[in-house]
């Protein structure tokens, strides 16, 4: 078997992970730009899903308003 080539492989992309591993983390503008994008996707989700209800809400009430003013016999 290639247990030592194996083993040496693993022991380089070990290696070559924890070096851009320590290379995202200690870069303040991929910090800066994980952490507005952590922030500012839920308020986005979040936005989006209110706005949708808000229009149903009033689509809801404008029908009713017509089928008020235009009774069906």
């Amino acid at each position: 078997m290639n247990i030592p080539f194996l083993l040496n492989k693993l022991i380089y992309s070990l290696s070559i992970m924890n070096t851009l591993l320590d290379m995202t983390i200690n870069n303040p503008i991929f910090i800066f730009a994980l952490i507005t994008v952590i922030w500012f996707i839920p308020g986005i989700l979040v936005k989006r899903i209110s706005e949708a209800k808000r229009k149903k809400i009033k689509k809801k009430a404008q029908d009713d308003s017509i089928a008020r003013l235009y009774p069906k016999e």
